[in-house]
């Protein structure tokens, strides 16, 4: 199989990349390192640098190859980013993706694996939330994730593409070596283990009134490598299927809380809290019904124990040499 991998220089993106090439798969990366690094892009895979919306330079790239998927998770990531500037992640999240998605159908790439998001639900109604439960974004970056939602599904209801839109919880833990890095830093985990480790003093938990046990946001916590197994999976049905979706989460929810006493046990060290007031756009609890995910994919996550998870995060910053 061909692939192409936008946002490949990613935390997640690179995992999938992994994933690909340990099965023999042939990848080419395109990232134009807004975000992502080198450092992310596995040996073996092609990598080339330029931005998904730019229709020439992704026209270029698509010529001359005959791609089987193309797997997309180019685009900007922080929802409470999004309540401050909805009309860069309109433009980034939707604008480049129905860009990239012109220039794929135009080139005859037939299947395509999107990077959505849990934050499609919004606050939701019941949990384990499973995917007929009803969309109602509380944020421009759940917005964003849910109108490619509706693009592709018109796109595959005229026969344009075939797509998988796999709306996964959080992402966590690494793979290889390769941790968790974003500029700035926004996700709980990486953020605690920088406390962890003294490269910053104290780490903001935003809410500590939520309807929860303990008070703070709970989270469905599945590991980068869970999730790059899914993704290979999801390429492979379309091979026989229009258009699907899943969740890709654990079932389990872990608090605020809880992370931070889990990066305690697994660092030894202390992880000095800071009660912040709540951020616009956090729901309370997000948590993955994930039965569709296992009968239409075969899938099971088998590494997102929040231990497991805390402690490859860890190791890869380690070996990385970003923690000490």
């Amino acid at each position: 199989m061909k692939a192409l991998v936008t946002g490949g220089a990613g935390f997640v993106g690179g995992a999938v990349v992994q994933a690909l090439l340990d099965e023999g798969h042939s990848v080419v990366v395109v990232d134009n390192l807004s975000s992502g690094t080198l450092e992310q892009v596995p040996d073996g895979a092609t990598f080339v640098q330029l931005s998904v919306g730019d229709a020439t330079e992704v026209t270029e790239v698509l010529t001359g190859t005959s791609f089987d998927v193309c797997f997309h998770f180019a685009g900007l990531i922080a929802a409470g980013t999004s309540m401050e500037e909805p009309e860069t992640f309109f433009a980034n999240n939707v604008g480049e993706t129905l860009s990239l998605l012109r220039c794929l159908v135009e080139a005859g790439v037939e299947r395509f694996v999107f990077s959505s998001s849990a934050a499609v639900y919004g606050e939701p109604l019941y949990t384990p939330i499973d995917e007929s439960h009803r969309t109602e974004t509380v944020s421009p970056y759940g917005e964003s994730k849910l109108l490619v939602e509706h693009s592709l599904a018109w796109l595959a209801r005229l026969g344009r593409i075939r797509y998988a839109a796999l709306r996964y919880f959080n992402a966590a833990g690494a793979v290889q070596g390769r941790p968790e890095l974003h500029v700035p830093e926004s996700h709980l985990i990486p953020l605690a283990l920088e406390v962890a480790a003294g490269e910053r003093a104290s780490l903001d938990l935003y809410g500590d009134d939520y309807p929860t046990p303990d008070g703070t946001c709970i989270r469905d916590y599945i590991h980068v490598a869970d999730l790059a197994t899914a993704h290979v999976a999801a390429a492979d049905l379309l091979g026989e299927e229009t258009a699907f979706v899943c969740n890709l989460g654990t079932g389990t929810g872990s608090s605020n809380a809880e992370v931070v006493a889990a990066v305690r046990n697994v660092t030894g060290r202390d992880v000095a809290v800071r009660v912040a007031a709540r951020r616009p756009g956090d729901s309370s609890t997000l948590v993955a019904a994930n039965d569709r995910a296992r009968s239409v994919l075969g899938w099971e996550p088998v590494r997102s124990s929040l231990e497991e998870i805390v402690s490859d995060a860890w190791t890869a910053r380690v070996e990385a040499g970003v923690s000490t």
